[in-house]
């Protein structure tokens, strides 16, 4: 039997297009656990699922080249540009508790 190969990104894109709430639950651990640059990382990956750098600055009414750089390595994007990008994408940030560790001293 033949089988046929694809590439990583191409089918983690196709996952997170037939479940997007495998793309939420993936950026919301990321935020979580990952520093900026994992973050960037995986909102260039969630673009690309998400019908590219293009299509996505197109649904966040955003300039595409502006796009291309907030999504670059060196991006930094304002909470406004995240939230149209995430909201482009049919995601949106939400906040949650951190659970206390054991032992830990209370958060004042």
């Amino acid at each position: 039997m033949e089988r046929t190969h694809r590439p990583h990104e191409e089918a983690t894109s196709k996952m997170f297009q037939r479940d997007p709430a495998l793309a939420a639950e993936y950026l919301t651990d990321v935020l979580a656990n990952g520093e900026n640059v994992d973050v960037m990382l995986a909102l260039r990956s969630l673009s690309a699922a998400f019908g590219g750098v293009q299509e996505v600055a197109r649904r966040a009414e955003a300039n595409p080249n502006t796009m291309y750089r907030t999504l670059s390595k060196q991006g930094n994007p304002s909470l406004k540009t995240l939230r149209a990008v995430l909201r482009a994408m049919g995601l949106r940030l939400a906040v949650h508790p951190i659970k206390p560790r054991p032992n830990a001293p209370p958060v004042p």
